[in-house]
């Protein structure tokens, strides 16, 4: 049995369980809530960070590494009815270099976006943070480069099918509207990048493996609170303590 170890906010993290699901692999979850200790996490990967696969004597880390061999290994199951179907390739032949190019810089905006996210979690807003703050300028302007590289109305890095690209750039899109950050992705002259994430919420896949609110003393080891988490978003919806009131 394939096993992953991951925390539950990771962007990473979900659009890897999302291959898995598209794939119809099973896998046995290693969820943690909060960061784990040093040794705890060093027991898993010397990196110290999840999400790590472990598959019979494999063991990998590192989502791109670990999306790569999910989708080089393993044949696609079959496409949700009326959907697109996962792409066959983690990149094109034809299009190697540029679909490498995509990945890595989407890697930076997920990098980017989750140290924002640590360091409010630390206390430390990104407006009065200088590194912190280039971080949010970085992303609105990855953000732009993104929506150029789509294709069609619909929104797509590589059209007719669901590659990797379009999961991790919805996945980090849906972490910032499930965080109190204050900062945004969306803006009117990016539509083809709200276009993705749309069609992205309609797979089966993003709705089993939903991007979770965020709140300080929400530990997600609960029913309600997972339920709860999957409705919040920073747009809209009550604080967990007024909805468990209800």
């Amino acid at each position: 049995m394939r096993k992953l170890f991951f925390t539950t906010g990771s962007p990473f993290a979900r659009a890897v369980r999302i291959v898995l699901v598209e794939k119809g692999l099973e896998f046995e979850r290693a969820e943690t809530f909060t960061t784990p200790s040093v040794e705890e996490r060093a027991k898993v990967t010397p990196t110290l960070q999840v999400p790590a696969l472990v598959d019979g004597n494999l063991t990998l880390w590192d989502s791109s590494v670990i999306i790569d061999y999910l989708i080089s290994s393993y044949p696609g199951a079959p496409a949700p009815e009326g959907m697109a179907p996962l792409a066959a390739d983690y990149v094109r032949a034809t299009e190697k270099w540029h679909d490498k190019l995509v990945l890595a810089t989407l890697q930076t905006f997920g990098v980017s976006t989750t140290m924002v996210s640590q360091l409010q979690w630390s206390g430390v807003r990104h407006e009065d943070n200088g590194h912190a703050t280039r971080c949010a300028i970085r992303n609105q302007h990855l953000l732009d480069w993104f929506e150029t590289q789509l294709a069609g109305t619909d929104g797509a890095f590589v059209p007719g099918v669901v590659s990797a690209q379009d999961i991790l750039l919805a996945c980090i899109c849906q972490f910032i509207e499930t965080r109190p950050l204050r900062l945004s992705w969306r803006a009117p002259d990016r539509p083809k990048l709200a276009a993705l994430v749309a069609r992205m919420e309609r797979r089966p896949a993003f709705q089993q493996e939903p991007a979770l609110w965020w709140e300080p003393g929400v530990t997600y080891a609960t029913a309600a609170e997972v339920e709860w988490a999957r409705h919040k978003t920073i747009h809209a919806g009550p604080g967990f303590s007024e909805w468990a009131s209800q």
